[in-house]
């Protein structure tokens, strides 16, 4: 072997030693191990920074930023809300969640999706008296599966696909991975719903979904807009709604004064307010749901104009706002900034929220754009609860979104744009019309996977064009020069199905791919069937929780331990090879 081969071998296999160990974030691994190569010469330093730029670096971070906007209007609260119900059973629940969560996947990042599906799912266990596990974990499996099915899904197949552009003159195209990606989706959604989740242990965790947590519950007010779907109606009639999102009405405000009792029987009129109570998250969600509008939402543009989000703070003895209340401060007119709800240890209230002088110890819940809430935190005295911000969802772009989306993926589907051209233009409309804000453009770009990839793009090259990608390749056709092409595909596939497991999956798909690429020239076929077995594989991360960010999302609120996935997760892997390889040969020959 050559310096270069010996010292990047020597390097690649460190990296994969601390990775694996876990103690330092795998993004500063790479990035450091990016500088030592360049010290040692193997990698130009002209070439040090290249990764940076790659497309597929682009594309990740434009998809991240398209998912937050989907998540932003509602879009996928939209297709999800008329799926959820705690009156089916188990296996129709996890199948009919996982269908969703696949489908969402396929075209939105699916941490995005397993993020906006996982609290309807714990609500759902919540109401229906159940563990939380026994559901969590299909979820997460089903929005990894639907990854696979477009290019986009998922990073390992953006990967993939710009390295066959690097190495072949074309990409895969976005729905290259459809046939594939479907096969094998459809039959691991269909193993978690049947069989998967009867293989999780019972963790004893139940749901908690409410997200109250110590703050309690707030008194809230949300006006009655023109066009809403509640006027005519009465309080009394909205209750199955309220108790389907765990809020309660305590009553009805018309021309500034609260009317008698809870109002239960008097018609709702327009510019009415309800007078509302629950958590803020579930607050939001009726408020969408009944076609409300937050009190002061017109007066912050209404949720037409920018990004708002909600924060709940706690009110020390020295806080400006002590003993004085919302009119007193003009807080909208100074700050831009409305006060929504208060939390008094569980009390209930007969004056308007804005009209309630603030005591210390209230929990108050402030509405408005995410620096000026900020701001007038500080203004106040306040002191925001870390992770009690809320986005207020912007339901009415919901199909607006959508159509932007459905709009760039054609192009880019049509030949007319680069797909990261494409999906760029989208970003930018999305900014431009505030379901992104600024701040969130930047993020919502998952940073650490950016350097990851930027730092092991060149180190991959290297590693090609060093000769040592060449060197894995005839050591594997060497070992399994008596099998056929399918065998061996099949042990590449599980070689990288257990790297995934345990490293990031990008770092995977990187190293994978110029491999894949390597045995097929050396067994003289096709190179496209073993880079789509790369591109399955490199998903296929169900043994552990360290392989997926999904896998790490559920393990606190589904109270799994380390070695729980494996009882799904090892059987699920070898389903999707059974169906994978002959799925991946039949629409891909050799």
């Amino acid at each position: 072997m050559t310096y270069d081969q010996i010292f990047l071998f020597t390097l690649l296999g460190l990296v994969f030693a601390l990775l694996v160990w876990g103690r330092i974030r795998y993004d500063l691994v790479a990035f450091a191990a990016l500088i030592v190569a360049v010290a040692g010469g193997v990698v130009p330093a002209d070439h040090a920074f290249m990764g940076f730029g790659h497309e597929a670096v682009v594309i990740i971070a434009l998809v991240l930023i398209v998912s937050r906007a989907m998540v932003n209007a509602g879009a996928v609260e939209l297709v999800a809300r008329f799926v959820l119900s705690a009156g089916r059973s188990l296996s129709t629940h996890i199948g009919i969640m996982s269908v969703v969560g696949a489908a969402l996947s396929a075209v939105i990042n699916n941490v995005a999706a397993l993020v906006m599906l996982m609290t309807l799912d714990m609500e759902a266990a919540e109401k229906a008296r159940r563990p939380v596990a026994q559901s969590l974990m299909p979820l997460s499996f089903a929005t990894i599966l639907g990854g696979m099915i477009t290019m986009i899904g998922t990073p390992p197949n953006i990967v993939v696909a710009q390295f066959r552009d690097r190495a072949l003159g074309a990409p895969f195209s976005m729905f290259d991975y459809s046939p594939v990606g479907l096969v094998c989706a459809l039959v691991g959604i269909a193993f978690v719903t049947t069989i998967g989740w009867r293989l999780i242990p019972d963790t004893g965790k139940r749901a908690t979904a409410g997200g109250g947590g110590e703050t309690g519950l707030f008194v809230v007010e949300a006006g009655v807009k023109e066009g809403s779907k509640v006027i005519g109606r009465s309080p009394s009639d909205l209750y199955p709604l309220a108790d389907e999102h765990d809020v309660s009405i305590l009553g009805l405000v018309r021309r500034g004064k609260r009317l008698p009792g809870f109002a239960a029987s008097e018609e709702i009129r327009k510019s009415d307010h309800l007078v509302l109570e629950g958590d803020p998250k579930s607050i939001e969600a009726f408020i969408g749901a009944a076609g409300l509008s937050p009190a002061g939402a017109d007066e912050h543009g209404g949720l037409t104009g920018k990004s708002l989000t909600l924060v709940e703070a706690i009110v020390p003895d020295n806080a400006r706002m002590v003993g004085r209340t919302a009119l007193d401060l003009r807080l909208l007119y100074r700050r831009g900034v409305t006060l929504l709800g208060v939390s008094r240890q569980g009390r209930r209230f007969r004056e308007r929220v804005r009209n309630l002088p603030i005591q210390p110890g209230d929990v108050v819940l402030l509405l408005g754009p995410e620096s000026r809430v900020a701001d007038a935190a500080e203004w106040l005295g306040v002191l925001p609860l870390a992770e009690k911000s809320h986005t207020v969802i912007q339901r009415s772009k919901a199909l607006f979104t959508i159509a932007v989306f459905a709009i760039a993926v054609a192009l880019a589907v049509a030949g007319l744009l680069p797909l990261a051209v494409a999906l760029a233009g989208a970003v930018a409309v999305y900014a431009l019309f505030s379901v992104v804000g600024p701040r969130e453009v930047y993020e919502a770009v998952e940073w650490p996977v950016i350097v990851l990839l930027g730092s092991l793009i060149p180190l991959g090259l290297a590693l090609e064009e060093s000769g040592g990608t060449r060197l894995i390749a005839e050591a594997i056709v060497a070992q399994t020069g008596a099998l056929p092409a399918w065998a061996i595909l099949a042990i590449l596939m599980v070689v990288t199905m257990t790297l995934s497991d345990f490293l990031n999956n990008v770092a995977t798909a990187l190293i994978a791919a110029p491999v894949g690429l390597s045995v097929a020239r050396a067994l003289d076929v096709s190179p496209d069937p073993f880079l789509m077995g790369v591109a399955v594989a490199a998903s296929c991360a169900f043994l552990t929780p360290i392989g997926h960010k999904n896998n790490t999302i559920i393990m606190g609120p589904g109270g799994y331990r380390f070695g729980d996935y494996w009882r799904m997760g090892l059987p699920l892997e070898l389903l999707i090879l059974a169906v994978g390889v002959p799925a991946i040969l039949f629409f891909w020959p050799l």
